[in-house]
């Protein structure tokens, strides 16, 4: 397989501060999360393999060269930054065409783009307004379009939900899984937000204190665990009863019933004990790990 970015040893220092400290992974096609805590090195990490700083050791390539030494490289690559950095004077228009030509785009071909980006971010009505007038969300939206505007092969997404509500947090959201599903372009999204991460991306790489602490699939990290929920309409207590009495480990939690280690067999006692009990059942699912256990851990 070859990989899009990979980090070897790579470490950054900021005099006496660490920021990143040895750390070694490589990331594929498609949308992998860099997920920790404010502070973890998520934004050097970025910032290394987009060649805009130096490591202090190790090497950090992308697209099988080091970026700060390649212009070709870095005209490959996108990056949406988490600070607000728009020119407020100017149209979401006349930003992206300048930004399609400063990566390499001829005039008309950039305005083509511009156009095209626009309206995939949800801004073609609005792309005629000064960006100072924008809403945050709206603000979010032509950081993300410029950051796609060129075609790159990868895009650098920092903190793309920073200061936005719920709603417009999921438009975002639903705008960086169209991105990466119908357009190919692979995504690297760092995030503090264990849900951003754990709704769009496949993969993640999880950073505390410069360290790597998990590193994998989404769907292996957050996998079923033997811990089954049960949620009837009524009948709860006779439900729980019968449960005890066939010997399973059983307690509440709300109105669920939590039932801890059942294997493959033990579904159909409790199936067989819903029944005796005349309950209605609700849902009877699995617990699934969270991200949030990765850092319990």
């Amino acid at each position: 397989m070859s990989y899009l970015l990979e980090a070897d040893g790579l470490a950054k220092h900021y005099g006496s501060v660490i920021a990143l400290d040895g750390v070694s992974f490589s990331i594929g096609k498609g949308v992998t999360g860099l997920l920790g805590p404010n502070g973890a090195g998520k934004s050097t990490a970025i910032k290394l393999f987009l060649g805009l700083i130096k490591p202090t050791s190790g090497s950090a390539q992308a697209l099988g060269e080091l970026p700060y030494e390649s212009i070709e490289v870095r005209s490959r690559l996108g990056y949406m930054p988490e600070h607000d950095c728009l020119p407020t004077s100017l149209t979401a228009t006349e930003f992206l065409v300048h930004m399609a030509q400063v990566s390499g785009l001829p005039p008309a071909h950039a305005r083509t783009r511009a156009a095209d980006t626009l309206r995939h971010v949800g801004l073609d009505e609005e792309r005629y307004r000064a960006i100072g007038e924008y809403s945050t969300g709206m603000k979010q939206r032509v950081k993300l379009a410029q950051a796609l505007v060129h075609d790159p092969v990868m895009v650098f997404l920092d903190e793309p939900t920073a200061g936005l509500d719920p709603m417009g947090r999921e438009e975002m959201l639903a705008l960086v899984r169209r991105t990466g599903g119908e357009f190919g372009i692979s995504i690297m999204l760092s995030s503090h937000l264990m849900g951003d991460v754990e709704s769009v991306c496949e993969r993640i790489v999880v950073l505390e204190g410069g360290q790597v602490v998990e590193d994998g699939q989404v769907s292996q990290l957050t996998r079923e665990t033997e811990t089954l929920y049960v949620e009837v309409d009524d009948r709860r207590d006779e439900l729980l009863d019968l449960l005890r009495q066939r010997g399973l480990d059983t307690g509440l939690d709300g109105l669920s019933i939590v039932i801890d280690n059942v294997a493959d067999e033990g579904y159909d006692t409790v199936r067989d004990a819903v029944v005796e009990s005349g309950a209605r059942l609700r849902r009877m699912a699995p617990q699934r790990h969270r991200l949030t256990d990765i850092f319990r851990r």
